[in-house]
């Protein structure tokens, strides 16, 4: 399926016809937006960076306005940011777009668009990882990594590059696995994949989505866990993730998609819901550093792809299991020292006011068809370094160490 690229057309004609009518530069509209003042001195740190983005044309910046890096830096992130080497690029790249995109090409329709952050330390994501870009209670939102929200609130400032928007907080780098994991309280997963040795195996392959269930799902088929081989829950694991195809809530349509390590899975969007087989989905699009996490309030059971449908008031047991008294596999997992709310909220609705594209099911980050699994050689590097990503950075609280 070709990605649907929301923005439109008219959008990007609209855009070209602008930086044709404007002159400013963008070190001149930097320099001269009162707003912008700490942006512009942080960029004249990083010459690299503000060259390239001087001489860059179609772009669009997320520009942190000076309240939101004055916040970073009073609590520290900027400076410990800037003792890992990149790391302040890193984050400066990620708040630029690929391409240029107006508040008006932005609509409640989620879109994932590309940035320039393609450094592998920091992303496993064909194309260059994504932001999330949608209309939320009428403004304009842009959603990163841990569900980070913030909001643009001085929109379409053109310069001869592109647009520039201003934003109210800085954007967080998508994490690795391990973290977003714990971080969403998705310890019965995190155990489970550390039991049967698939660590590596889902932070360091690229462009991948993961269908996660939640805690109260493991908790729900108890008794079945209790007689899986490592081996068996391995196969019941790999059952939940797609490899080499980033498939956004946007880009899910009505079919059957290939599960790493075989088997099918059927995916259901229907009264504004979003199935995996009978699984619901609760909680879309956490972005990882190689790829998109969607929860799910059920575990999924190879090759039972009965589909599932909105009139289901209780999770499915396609295990037909007995609830354990505990929560399997979280016995020495350690849980997130703080709760982001958006990431344990769920909400059924994932597909309402989705324009639902048709034809197979997902694509990666770049808007083409799927990816394949060995598309980078160095995988592991984003693995590797997806803790000192962001997820503290940039929401100002210490880097978590993990996979």
């Amino acid at each position: 399926m070709q990605f649907k690229y929301i923005f439109g057309a008219a959008a990007a004609a609209v855009a070209v016809k602008a930086q044709e009518a404007n002159s400013t530069n963008l070190t001149s509209l930097l320099a001269g937006n009162s707003e912008l003042s700490a942006l512009n001195t942080l960029l004249s740190a990083y010459p690299d960076v503000a060259g390239a983005l001087a001489n860059a044309t179609n772009i669009t910046i997320f520009a942190p306005s000076n309240i939101a890096l004055q916040s970073a830096n009073e609590s520290g992130a900027l400076s410990t940011l800037s003792a890992v080497g990149g790391a302040v690029q890193a984050l400066l790249q990620y708040h630029v777009l690929g391409s240029t995109i107006y508040a008006s090409g932005i609509s409640e329709t989620p879109a994932f668009a590309p940035t320039l952050l393609t450094n592998e330390t920091y992303t496993n994501v064909t194309g260059g990882q994504v932001v999330e870009a949608r209309v939320v209670d009428g403004g304009v939102s842009i959603i990163s990594g841990l569900k980070n929200n913030v909001s643009v609130t001085t929109p379409n400032l053109n310069f001869t590059g592109g647009v520039v928007h201003i934003i109210d907080g800085l954007l967080t780098i998508p994490p690795g696995v391990g973290e977003a994991l714990t971080a969403a309280n998705l310890t019965a997963l995190l155990g489970a994949v550390e039991a049967t040795n698939l660590t590596s195996a889902l932070s360091t392959t690229p462009d991948i989505t993961i269908f996660a269930p939640n805690n109260a799902a493991f908790q729900a088929i108890g008794s079945a866990v209790a007689n899986l081989t490592v081996e068996q829950a391995a196969a019941i694991l790999e059952y939940h993730v797609i490899n080499g195809t980033v498939a956004y809530s946007s880009t899910l349509t009505n079919g059957s998609v290939p599960a790493l390590g075989g088997g099918n899975l059927t995916i259901t969007v229907t009264d504004g819901e979003v199935f995996v087989n009978q699984a619901r989905v609760i909680n879309a699009d956490i972005l990882l550093a190689n790829g998109v996490l969607h929860v799910i309030d059920s575990v999924l059971k190879i090759n039972d792809t009965t589909a599932g449908n909105s009139t289901q008031t209780q999770p499915a047991n396609p295990y037909s299991a007995s609830a354990g008294t505990e929560v399997p596999y979280t016995s020495g997992v350690a849980s997130a020292t703080t709760t982001i709310a958006a990431l344990v909220t769920s909400n059924s609705a994932v597909a309402s006011g989705y324009v639902a594209p048709t034809g197979a099911v997902g694509v990666n980050s770049a808007g083409n068809p799927s990816a394949s699994a060995s598309a980078s050689s160095s995988a592991g590097a984003a693995a590797v370094t997806a803790g000192v990503g962001a997820a503290a950075l940039f929401g100002g609280a210490a880097f978590i160490a993990g996979w």
